[in-house]
C-alpha cells in the first residue's frame, strides 16, 4: 500500500467542530507539514477550537470567506499548497429548513470556488471533500457505491457539492478523494448538535426535548477517532475513491437522552419531553466502513467513555460558546448569532490579494 506524503496543507472549516480536532491532530502529530488553516469564524466556529495548535511552528490560521476567488487563488498559490482538507459547510439540519440559500451558497457554491481554485493552481495532489452520511437518505446499511437519496436540503447541498467534487476529478484529472461520516460527537461541539445540546440542559436542568417518539437512529463516532480516520485517509486514501468513516455505536435519540440524564443522576421520565417532530426525520443511517479499515483504521473510543468525557468537559467549560440560548430550543432556525468572543482579534487586512491572519500564527 503506498503512502501519500503531503507538504503544505489547507484545511477549510478549521475553526469549527471537527476541522479543529483534524487540525489540531495533524499539526501534532506531523510537525515537518505546513498547516494552513482558514475559517469566517461563523456562529458555529470558534477560534480557541485551535489553542492546541496555534503556538505551533507549523501552523498558520486565516480568517477568510472560501466564496472570495481572489482570497483562495491567493492563498493556494502564496503558500504552495498541495493538500487540502475541505470541512467547511453550514451542516445543521433544521437550519436548512429555515433557510436553503445559505446552504446552497456555503455548501456548493463554496465548494465550486475552492474546486476552480485547484484546478488553476496545478499544484494541488490530494483534494479531500468531507461528506455525510445523510447523503445516502434513510437506509439500514450503506456502502460506497449506495445510491445517494438526500431527503433534506442539507443533505442535499452536501450530495450537490459531491457531485460537483467528482466531476472535477472526472474532467479535469483533480485528484479527489470523499469522506462520509456518521455523526460526530466531543468536546468543542456547537450546542445546536443533540449529544452538547443535551448536555447543557441537563446542566441547567432543563428538559430534554426529543423530536417525534424519538425512535430515529444514529451512530455516534467519537472525535479523537475521527480525526485518526482523517490522517488515514490523507496518507493512504487512494484518488478517486469514496471512503465511509462509520461506527458500530448505534443509539436512538431517546436513548442519547436516557443517558445524558443517567450520568448527571436524572429521571429520564421527568426530565425527556417529546416535541414536535422535524419536517422529515430519517429514521436510521447505518454505514458500511470495511473499506476504510482495510486502510488500518480502528475506532477506540466506546460511547460510554465518549460520552463521559465530553459531559466532563462541558462541565469545565460551561461559557465556551457564550450566550446559545437560541440554539437550546426544540426547533431553532438561526443562522447567525450576536457578536460574541470567539477567541483573538485578528489582523483586519481585507485588501484584494492579502489575507488577515492571527498575530500569534505565523509560520
Amino acid at each position: 500500500m503506498s503512502t501519500y506524503k503531503p507538504k503544505n496543507i489547507l484545511i477549510t472549516g478549521a475553526a469549527g467542530f471537527i476541522g479543529s480536532h483534524v487540525s489540531n491532530y495533524l499539526t501534532s502529530k506531523h510537525p515537518e507539514y505546513r498547516i494552513l488553516v482558514l475559517d469566517k469564524l461563523d456562529y458555529c466556529s470558534n477560534l480557541r477550537n485551535l489553542d492546541p495548535s496555534r503556538s505551533r511552528p507549523n501552523f498558520k490560521f486565516v480568517k477568510g470567506d472560501l466564496c472570495s476567488a481572489d482570497l483562495i487563488n491567493h492563498l493556494l498559490a502564496t503558500e504552495s499548497i498541495d493538500t487540502v482538507l475541505h470541512f467547511a459547510a453550514q451542516t445543521h439540519v433544521d437550519n436548512s429548513f429555515g433557510n436553503s440559500f445559505e446552504f446552497v451558497r456555503n455548501n456548493v457554491y463554496a465548494t465550486c470556488v475552492l474546486l476552480e481554485a485547484c484546478k488553476a493552481s496545478g499544484r494541488v495532489s490530494r483534494f479531500v471533500h468531507v461528506s455525510t452520511d445523510e447523503v445516502y437518505g434513510e437506509t439500514d446499511e450503506a456502502h460506497e457505491a449506495s445510491r445517494l437519496l438526500p431527503t433534506n436540503p442539507y443533505s442535499a447541498s452536501k450530495a450537490g457539492a459531491e457531485m460537483l467534487v467528482m466531476a472535477y476529478g472526472r474532467s479535469y484529472g483533480l485528484p479527489v478523494v470523499i469522506t462520509r461520516g456518521n455523526n460526530v460527537y466531543g468536546p468543542h461541539q456547537f450546542p445546536e448538535k443533540l449529544v452538547p445540546k443535551f448536555i447543557l440542559l441537563a446542566m441547567a436542568g432543563r428538559s430534554l426535548p426529543v423530536h417525534g417518539d424519538g425512535s430515529n437512529v444514529r451512530s455516534y463516532l467519537y472525535c479523537d477517532d475521527v480525526a485518526e480516520a482523517f490522517d488515514t485517509i490523507v496518507h493512504r486514501g487512494e484518488v478517486g475513491q469514496v471512503y465511509n468513516i462509520g461506527t458500530s455505536e448505534e443509539k436512538s435519540v431517546a436513548d442519547v437522552a436516557k443517558d445524558v440524564c443517567r450520568m448527571f443522576g436524572l429521571e429520564a421520565s421527568g426530565a425527556v419531553k417529546f416535541v414536535e417532530n422535524r419536517p422529515f426525520n430519517d429514521q436510521r443511517y447505518f454505514l458500511d466502513s470495511r473499506k476504510l479499515k482495510d486502510l488500518g483504521w480502528v475506532e477506540k473510543t466506546r460511547w460510554e467513555d465518549g460520552l463521559r468525557t465530553t459531559m466532563e468537559w462541558y462541565v469545565k467549560n460551561p461559557d465556551w460558546w457564550g450566550d446559545v440560548s437560541a440554539a437550546l430550543v426544540a426547533h431553532p432556525r438561526m443562522l447567525s448569532f450576536p457578536e460574541r468572543v470567539r477567541g483573538e482579534n485578528c489582523d483586519e487586512q481585507g485588501q484584494r490579494g492579502k489575507v488577515n491572519e492571527c498575530k500569534r500564527s505565523r509560520l
